[in-house]
């Protein structure tokens, strides 16, 4: 090996893995010397060599020789140390890659000939950052290749920066993988020459073999053997045409102007996996994601997961050490990233049993499962852990027989409702429902009825998307068969279908930023319970909401919680004080139609106030709250904490955390009525105040209850 530096006029090379530094001084008197690598090693504050000691050239020498020493070692046989740089922009800061940092974790563990872990580098980034911010922190960690992790949500931003980073540093391979490269390849490296490759599907072995092949050494032990036994008969390729990227599974390339395929890539053992959060850092105010499954057993069209055929699991007994890692160092939230985590009873078992069994009090566990799988002893399993301690995401997607078939999902929807009402009985696990619109066969009403028998359910959340036509998927494949038009660009979503024209597709996104504001945000929860009683469709009731906003100009604006409540007030008072059209005569019970408006606007004002001290201690008031001096003392005798409690006077009573529907509206009390919100004790799946009520009796004056 030879490598000049012309600014120091010096030569390396290595013989018999030996590493040489020959420095050619222009000062006066100093020789010409030869240095090994072992003397640099035991250097101190002076240098001898051939007994003579270098003196003034020492400074020189030394910087010389060590900044060499840094980028050549013994260890890698005196190649240059390659640093990989892997990529991730996440949506959200507080989101972390799984991806990159299982390619790092398998890289480090399986790799031949790399130095170590560290030639592997991470850069985190989120789609918040400026991408000037994105573009500068690449270039300052001197990537020898570049590498990015691409999902629908940031594919934008990586095509971007990979662009302007080639600008920059034209030498450095740039590749990608993920979901949203790995089909329609060949169109994709097409349109973006500055891509060198493209990792396809699972990644952990593509990229360990990519790794050791930018290292410049060899793959797999397998084609070691090949390779010496050819070369011992003379027939075959030679060791430096084997270790081309041709020879790697998993990857499309571009060679010239040909785009080159290589052999599919056969899936991992998930076990093989070695664990990738033990060097990832601070755990602070992250959600980490998990996998202890890949596949699914389920084929829903709309789905990359169906792609997949092949369902498998890592081992339970590993799952239970690592899981044992984020509890003793109290992460707050590991996100199970399984796309059926209870499709194998017995796996589901097992973690559930061991979380239970190691709860900390503070980290929470989400999984995504299909509730009608649920069985009796899983459900009397997960009864009895901690509020708080575990969270289930629901796919429900649509209540509408003849679409469930067309997207070829299995559900039992009478067993799902039954599953989701037990859950609810323990009021300790936090539910999120999900519904899709935009799916065949599914028109506007048919959504509407999708919507109102979910929204029955009253999860805690209830999550309304729209159909994305993701590359690969069934739907994509289909979509001309059920004339959708959808975005050209991420995230690919739908805007119109043979059943739902563009103009309902926006109705529904009315209804979905509604239901964002007034109930997933849990701001308003009991006003949304009295609202449920004034309303038959909460469909339709959020849909007029979200009409109202548009009439008044309030979409696009930012509005603070008293003026969303404001806002909903005028709603109500429009609603309910003048005639009552045919469209809401069907739509609104017979309990609106016949209580009078007065009486109405004045529940629904003070529930209003009741969901504001709900959730904080409001440092302003809205114009219609009563005076807070009427009842000074009831607030001396029971507020203890400061201003870590509130008292409010009202004179209905609302329901308690337990009753999720209410069959009428509230009676208005005799007598006023006191609510102390204590926030030092907050609901664990919420985060509303504990409330107690503080009633007036004839006996003992003021008590709660």
């Amino acid at each position: 090996m030879d490598c000049r530096d012309r600014r120091y006029r010096k030569t390396y090379f290595a013989v018999d893995n030996r590493l040489y530094a020959f420095v050619q001084f222009d000062r006066p008197k100093i020789e010409n010397h030869l240095l090994t690598h072992e003397s640099m090693k035991k250097r101190k504050s002076g240098f001898t060599l051939s007994g003579k000691n270098l003196a003034a050239g020492n400074r020189i020498f030394l910087y010389v020789a060590t900044r060499f020493f840094l980028r050549y070692n013994e260890k890698n046989g005196g190649r240059k140390q390659m640093k990989i740089l892997l990529t991730a922009i996440n949506a959200k800061y507080i989101h972390s890659n799984l991806a990159v940092y299982n390619l790092r974790a398998y890289a480090a563990h399986y790799a031949k000939g790399m130095a170590d872990s560290d030639t592997v580098e991470i850069g985190e980034y989120t789609i918040n950052n400026q991408m000037e911010d994105i573009l500068e922190g690449i270039y300052k960690a001197k990537p020898d290749v570049l590498m990015f992790s691409c999902y629908i949500w940031n594919i934008a931003f990586v095509e971007e920066l990979a662009e302007e980073f080639h600008k920059l540093r034209p030498e450095v391979p740039v590749w990608v993988g993920g979901p949203e490269v790995s089909y329609e390849t060949e169109s994709f490296l097409r349109e973006h020459p500055q891509i060198t490759g493209v990792m396809i599907g699972e990644g952990e072995k593509t990229f360990c073999e990519l790794a050791e092949y930018y290292a410049g050494k060899s793959r797999r032990d397998k084609e070691k053997q090949k390779i010496q036994e050819t070369q011992r008969t003379g027939e075959g390729k030679s060791t430096e045409e084997r270790s081309k990227p041709g020879e790697i599974p998993g990857i499309a390339y571009r060679n010239g102007d040909e785009i080159i395929f290589t052999a599919p890539r056969e899936m991992l053992d998930l076990s093989d996996i070695p664990f990738c959060y033990d060097k990832a850092g601070d755990f602070k105010n992250r959600i980490i994601y998990y996998e202890s499954s890949r596949g699914c057993p389920f084929s829903c069209s709309y789905c990359l997961s169906s792609v997949e055929k092949q369902l498998r699991f890592r081992d339970a007994e590993l799952v239970k050490k690592e899981l044992q890692f984020f509890i003793d160092r109290e992460v707050p939230q590991v996100k199970f990233v399984d796309r059926t985590f209870n499709c194998n009873h017995a796996h589901a078992m097992e973690i559930w049993s061991y979380i239970k069994e190691h709860d900390n009090g503070i980290t929470n566990f989400h999984f995504e499962i299909s509730a009608d799988l649920l069985r009796e002893e899983e459900l009397a399993l997960i009864g009895t852990m901690r509020p708080g301690l575990i969270q289930l995401e629901i796919g429900v997607q649509s209540t509408n027989g003849a679409t469930i078939k067309e997207i070829h999902r299995t559900m039992q929807l009478e067993r799902l409702k039954e599953v989701v009402k037990e859950v609810q009985k323990h009021e300790n696990i936090h539910e999120h429902l999900d519904l899709i619109a935009g799916l065949p066969f599914e028109d506007y009403d048919t959504f509407a009825k999708s919507f109102d028998e979910i929204y029955e359910l009253r999860p805690n959340q209830l999550q309304l998307g729209f159909l994305k036509v993701l590359k690969g998927s069934y739907m994509y494949e289909h979509a001309k068969e059920y004339e959708i038009e959808y975005h050209s660009r991420p995230p690919y979503e739908v805007l119109k279908t043979k059943w739902l024209p563009y103009e309902d597709v926006l109705k529904i996104r009315q209804v979905e930023e509604m239901l964002e504001v007034y109930y997933n945000s849990g701001q308003f929860e009991i006003t949304m319970k009295v609202l449920g009683v004034l309303f038959k469709s909460a469909f339709f009731m959020f849909q007029e909401l979200g009409k109202y906003y548009e009439r008044n100009g309030y979409f696009g604006m930012s509005h603070a919680r008293i003026r969303r409540s404001e806002i909903l007030l005028e709603f109500i008072k429009e609603t309910f004080a003048g005639d009552i059209t045919a469209g809401e005569q069907r739509n609104i019970t017979e309990t609106g139609k016949k209580a009078d408006h007065l009486e109405i606007l004045d529940i629904i004002k003070e529930s209003l106030i009741f969901d504001l001290y709900y959730r904080e201690n409001c440092k302003s008031r809205p114009a219609w709250a009563k005076d807070l001096s009427v009842w000074k003392q009831v607030t001396r005798a029971y507020c203890k904490n400061g201003k870590q409690s509130h008292v409010e006077c009202f004179s209905y009573r609302f329901p308690d955390k337990g009753e999720r529907v209410l069959k009428e509206l509230p009676k208005r009390a005799g007598k006023p009525l006191y609510a102390l919100f204590d926030y030092t004790d907050r609901d664990p799946l919420d985060h509303q105040a504990k409330v107690t009520w503080i009633m007036e009796d004839e006996d003992a004056g003021l008590c709660s209850h």
